[in-house]
């Protein structure tokens, strides 16, 4: 992870807070480094564009474009918007008034205010690359992901490619990288930003250990700067574009855009508070659709995260691991005689306890590793935990169905299937717990832990479900269970306030 920092926008809001460039970016960044802290998000890397390796990086990039004759020096005139750091298009503009009541130009996505600008610049050929970059995105048709933004980049691709103004005027902008050998020129921001994923890499001496096979997430707002500038330019300097794009669209609020002056932006803090840091990521990833813009409202996560986080898989849990369902409090053992492996589960009348929609079930979760491992691999978390919720729903259905409480533990071949039945539902606990690590990682430590599972028993490489159903060992059967911690996720309550950003950066 890490921040950019330099740019005309920044340069401008240093200013209006009375700070400098170096100071204003030292306090966000450490902002950054707080929240992804607090969100438990790790990383193995955090640069700053304004540190010393990046700036080199950046400064070789450069002279890899300008030796392989991609760059030249021109006058460029257009609409420029600071906020967004590039020149916008008649087509992508809006005529509005300001605040004096002015009339003004403003950018119609965003809203933006823009200002003609004149300048000699740097720039870079972008318009030589539109054949190599369709020729990319053809052979490469998983490069960019959800499909609707692939083809997004396919149609801008079919319009008009005007070469890219790559620096500014010194003069104008002091905030930024100068360009080598000519110190009336700063670097254009996003040719700077975008370095920032070789440079993290060890470009130019050792970033070969790692590119291309690089993965981007982006938001859908900067998707033409990654899937056409980014690869072009990288073409230019003799690089491969990277492997894949992830792309994911926006959070609105109450069906609005976030926005400062409506007063609704979402403070994550607020809500990691409201909604505990599992309960808050699992509502984010388990909501969130890459393809199109998702709705936040407060009654939506505490309404999800009790239903599936509270009441089905804590409920489960507890269920299971009960001292009058299970009072031996171990990881009791299974009957094959009771469960026995069958080639066709539509034919299981007289053979053990279990019925046809049993053995769908377990079915069912055996699949559910390798299918969630895929809608990992393929930024559809969404989807990977919708497999899971499913699964979970399956797991309570079948320990309500077969009814445990009421066996009769005095008879033997009633303990028989009590004990299968506990045995398959903690294998299911175990498998959900294991998979959502990444989504909840205290919740799923809470649980794996409740069921003896050890640090080193938790891999997703290594997960097998219900070995013993194949006639294979099964390394938790007679384990005593670890000790009972209480509540797994405690139900929300609904908040008496949205969890609106109040506070300034």
């Amino acid at each position: 992870s890490g921040t950019d920092e330099h740019g005309l926008k920044i340069q401008q809001a240093a200013a209006a807070a009375g700070t400098s460039p170096p100071e204003l970016c030292e306090r966000v960044s450490g902002l950054f480094r707080q929240a992804l802290t607090q969100a438990a998000v790790s990383f193995t890397d955090f640069t700053r564009t304004s540190e010393p390796r990046h700036q080199r990086a950046v400064r070789h990039f450069w002279g890899a474009l300008r030796d392989s004759g991609a760059l030249y020096k021109g006058s460029y005139e257009g609409w420029y918007c600071t906020p967004e750091e590039c020149f916008l298009p008649e087509s992508q503009l809006a005529e509005r008034r300001d605040a004096q009541g002015r009339p003004c130009k403003v950018s119609l996505e965003t809203g933006h205010q823009v200002h003609w600008t004149k300048e000699e610049n740097y720039m870079f050929r972008l318009s030589a690359f539109r054949d190599p970059l369709r020729k990319w995105l053809r052979d490469n048709p998983r490069a960019i992901s959800p499909d609707p933004f692939y083809q997004n980049v396919l149609r801008w691709l079919d319009e008009d490619l005007p070469d890219l103004s790559v620096s500014r005027e010194r003069s104008r902008l002091q905030w930024g990288i100068p360009v080598p050998s000519d110190s009336t020129q700063t670097i254009y921001v996003w040719v700077d930003a975008l370095v920032n994923y070789l440079s993290v890499v060890g470009y130019p001496e050792r970033h070969g250990e790692w590119w291309p096979a690089a993965h981007h997430v982006v938001g859908k707002d900067i998707l033409k700067f990654h899937a056409v500038y980014w690869p072009a330019l990288l073409m230019a300097a003799g690089l491969a574009p990277p492997e894949r794009i992830f792309v994911h669209s926006h959070w609105t609020v109450r069906g609005q855009k976030m926005s400062k002056s409506l007063g609704n932006v979402i403070d994550p803090s607020a809500c990691i508070g409201q909604y505990t840091l599992d309960g808050f990521r699992y509502f984010l990833l388990r909501q969130g659709v890459p393809e199109r813009d998702c709705d936040y409202y407060d009654e939506k996560v505490v309404k999800l995260v009790n239903s599936e986080l509270a009441d089905a898989l804590g409920g489960l849990l507890n269920r299971s691991t009960a001292l009058s369902i299970n009072p031996s409090n171990t990881y009791p053992c299974f009957s094959e005689s009771c469960f026995p492996k069958v080639l066709d589960y539509r034919e299981t009348n007289g053979i053990g306890r279990a019925s046809a929609e049993d053995y769908e079930f377990v079915a069912s979760v055996a699949s559910l590793p390798l299918q969630v491992a895929s809608y990992f691999e393929g930024f559809q978390i969404y989807k990977a935990l919708e497999c899971i919720a499913l699964c979970v729903r399956q797991t309570n259905s079948f320990f309500q169905r077969h009814r445990p409480w009421k066996l009769d533990r005095k008879d033997p071949a009633e303990q028989l299937w009590l004990d299968t039945i506990i045995h398959v539902t903690l294998e299911c606990l175990r498998v959900f717990g294991t998979l959502l690590q990444p989504v909840i990682p205290h919740a799923a430590d809470k649980l794996l832990s409740r069921l003896g599972v050890e640090p080193e028993e938790r891999g997703l490489s290594s997960l097998t479900f219900l070995p013993r159903y194949s006639g294979k060992p099964c390394p938790f059967e007679g384990r005593q269970l670890g000790p009972d911690t209480g509540v797994l996720f405690h139900r929300l309550e609904r908040p008496r306030q949205h969890q609106t950003e109040t506070k300034k950066l």
